[in-house]
């Protein structure tokens, strides 16, 4: 038959089919003496598997090799598999932002993060945090304490959920900007090093008596230079002589940065797990009120 009628029986394009020729994929059966092309029934059914294989998404090398038998079909068709998935996820990851862009008010940083999280792949975001995490611990002992926080820091998931929600997307965003940082970098590695130095003697503050009896003083307002913000901290670290005092206030605010524990709360949304209960405003308290002894 001629190009016209397969054409029309097959519902691909003149055009499509002759490209598909011209590129060896569907090579014409015979010509007319006219010089026409012509095509007979084995044409009309690899046409139907070129079309099908395109409709997936393969490129015509992949095509051409299949119909070599160069190439397993199986093979080829498990690779595209992959890519679709890669693509799908992409989807997702711009459908999120959409939906953020869509709310308004964002700025001109946050608009240029949500433009390069679209761009980025799972690697690239891993490679972000493992590259944020390295300058910050560099020269840090394996076996510190401090370096126990660059093995958390790292514990970033390689790819967003597959359905990723727009707070997961949100989080990201607000991630890369706090590593970007150079504050925040320099902000984590002054703790990294101060607790690769720390020793027993500072390890007596319970983090669960400044949460208990810190926090509430904190969020009512209590003056914790007062005698009742006093009388809180004596029930948290006890009778301390004021020189130990103010050297335990020194040491919590070293480890205390409100956005340090920004970030393990958006690693916590990232990996749809609970966030951790907010703690630096209690232990600032805290600070506050055992550098205030006299």
């Amino acid at each position: 038959m001629t190009i016209g009628r397969l054409a029309r029986r097959s519902g691909v394009p003149v055009r499509t089919i002759r490209f598909w020729s011209d590129s060896g994929v569907l090579p014409e059966s015979d010509r007319s003496l006219s010089g026409y092309r012509m095509y007979d029934a084995s044409a009309v059914a690899r046409l139907d598997l070129v079309r099908t294989l395109r409709e997936l998404g393969m490129g015509l090398d992949d095509v051409r090799a299949v119909l070599a038998e160069k190439t397993d079909l199986a093979e080829v068709a498990a690779a595209h598999v992959a890519a679709i998935d890669d693509r799908i996820r992409s989807l997702r990851v711009q459908r999120a932002v959409c939906t953020l862009l869509a709310r308004g008010g964002h700025t001109t940083e946050e608009l240029r993060l949500m433009n390069d999280l679209t761009r980025l792949s799972a690697e690239d975001r891993q490679r972000m945090i493992d590259e944020f995490v390295a300058e910050a611990f560099a020269g840090i002992d394996d076996d510190a304490p401090g370096a126990g926080i660059a093995r958390a820091m790292r514990a970033l998931p390689p790819e967003l959920p597959d359905e990723p929600t727009t707070a997961q997307v949100e989080a990201w965003v607000e991630l890369a900007d706090l590593v970007a940082d150079p504050a925040f970098k320099a902000r984590v590695r002054e703790m990294a090093v101060a607790g690769a130095n720390r020793t027993e003697r500072e390890e007596t503050l319970d983090p669960q008596a400044v949460i208990a009896h810190a926090g509430p003083a904190q969020a009512a307002g209590l003056d914790p230079a007062g005698a009742e913000g006093q009388q809180v901290a004596a029930r948290i670290v006890g009778e301390l002589p004021v020189a130990e005092a103010h050297e335990m206030a020194d040491m919590i605010r070293t480890f205390t940065d409100v956005r340090v524990e920004r970030y393990w709360t958006l690693l916590c949304i990232l990996q749809d797990r609970e966030p951790f209960p907010l703690g630096a405003p209690a232990f600032e308290w805290l600070a506050e009120a055992l550098a205030a002894r006299s």
